[in-house]
């Protein structure tokens, strides 16, 4: 039996793209490497978001290379956004690559290897990234089994001027209700507490082919199934939230409190060249809107600093944006210029040493807000997720319900009681940090 590894560079949603991998290679028999060092076959799936990521995915190759010149692998496969984009520049300088395949042609994998090994070789698989990818491809999940990420929809029309994604994606396809439904509860049924939606962007779901929004309605349908405990909603633009979404999330007790909303600005002027289709004012309308049906909602969001033409007044507004607004959990990325995109091509590009004085100064703001955050869950009692033990001590390591996993905070659990991975328990919290909490069992 020939054996596979994978290796999953980028966002929860290449996560998923290398499950179904992994899944249509078990389903024709192959096995499964944990080492790579161990495979037949080494399937790097790359990202090719932002320039650093670019740059960490061709290391990757360039690394994982060196077991395929040392006889160790007879397959090496690069899949993913960097091969859809570079496609013909990674085939000429990566001639030990066997197959490069893109982002909508992974369910073609069985076949491409199938293929190189009768002799074509390398085979290229990209373009049509418009198609639908086919429904029941079979997943071998590489996040717990308590976790899971449910991708309910493909691509993104929104076209902001700094973003390669529809080039390298496609357009908008929004999966269908009841396939989300099916998924969903096979999820469930193997054995997953937590289920984690995602896409490009989740606030649209469904208006491409019903005519309409429909992700309050499939939230609330998800919430019903038996034995999940919490839904948690990712990469919600705030542009199209609506009160009946606000109000799902007051109604429906698995729908945790939580929203990842990417905001990306607070100026109107650098909103405006970033194509954002909201403004600052229904930024903060859409924050008021939560807070005001739900006090305890906490907002995660993610900003850019240093888009071409920044000024240090427009800067100064995101600043006092974020001091005014005092988001729950916030991240930061300096602008990257990407080949392809507007914005690349826009005057004024700001230096380097600037935009990161800028991402440290907001982080510096944000550390601040959240420590404040954390103090107010002192001597309360909230529900953790139980992920691991630290080095066999009386020590614990969970999420709350408020943290996703591998960006937000933890908790922290002393207790001399056995606690089951993946069991959600009961913490009084009487100590905390500037992201994460400490507390006991209750």
């Amino acid at each position: 039996m020939l054996k596979v590894h994978i290796e999953t560079l980028g966002c929860p949603k290449n996560q998923i793209d290398s499950e179904m991998m992994l899944g249509l290679l078990s389903r024709d028999q192959y096995g499964i490497a944990e080492f790579p060092e161990e495979a037949d076959v080494i399937i790097i799936n790359t990202c090719g978001f932002i320039e650093s990521a670019k740059e960490e995915s061709v290391l990757t190759i360039t690394e994982f290379l060196e077991l395929k010149n040392e006889g160790k692998c007879s397959t090496f496969i690069v899949a993913g956004c960097l091969v859809e984009r570079y496609a013909e520049e990674l085939k000429k300088e990566l001639p030990e690559v066997d197959i490069f395949i893109g982002t909508t042609k992974f369910p073609l994998i069985v076949q491409a290897i199938e293929s190189h090994e009768q002799g074509h070789d390398p085979i290229v698989n990209i373009g049509d990234i418009d198609i639908l990818i086919p429904e029941n491809i079979p997943r071998i999940k590489t996040t717990p089994d308590y976790t899971s990420y449910l991708k309910i929809s493909e691509g993104c029309d929104n076209n902001c001027t700094y973003c390669i994604i529809p080039q390298l994606r496609g357009k908008y396809r929004s999966r269908h209700f009841e396939d989300i439904i099916a998924e969903a509860k096979t999820l469930v049924s193997d054995g997953a507490k937590e289920l984690i939606i995602i896409a490009q962007d989740t606030i649209r779901y469904g208006k491409d082919i019903y005519g309409k929004n429909r992700l309050a309605e499939l939230l609330s349908e998800i919430c019903k199934i038996k034995g999940l405990k919490w839904v948690r909603l990712m990469y919600a633009y705030p542009d199209e939230i609506t009160q009946e979404l606000v109000d799902t999330f007051a109604e429906e007790e698995k729908l945790i409190n939580y929203i990842d909303m990417p905001i990306q600005h607070a100026s109107n002027t650098v909103l405006k060249r970033m194509n954002r289709r909201t403004s600052k004012e229904e930024i903060r309308h859409v924050v008021e809107m939560f807070r005001n049906k739900i006090p305890e909602m906490v907002i995660r969001t993610t900003l850019i600093v240093g888009f071409p033409g920044e000024t240090e007044e427009e800067y100064n507004e995101l600043f006092d944006f974020v001091k005014e607004i005092k988001f729950g959990r916030l991240g930061v990325f300096s602008y990257s210029q990407q080949d392809g995109t507007p914005a690349a091509k826009m005057k004024d590009q700001v230096d380097e040493d600037i935009k990161e004085e800028r991402k440290n100064f907001i982080l510096e703001l944000q550390q601040g807000i959240s420590l404040d955050n954390n103090a107010k869950y002192m001597d309360q009692i909230i529900e953790v997720l139980v992920e691991e033990q630290v080095d066999d001590e009386d020590v614990y390591m969970g999420r709350a319900s408020f943290d996703a996993p591998e960006i937000d905070g933890q908790v922290y659990i002393n207790t001399k009681e056995k606690l089951i991975i993946g069991s959600i328990v009961k913490v009084e919290i009487n100590d905390y940090m500037e992201y994460d909490l400490i507390g006991g069992l209750k």
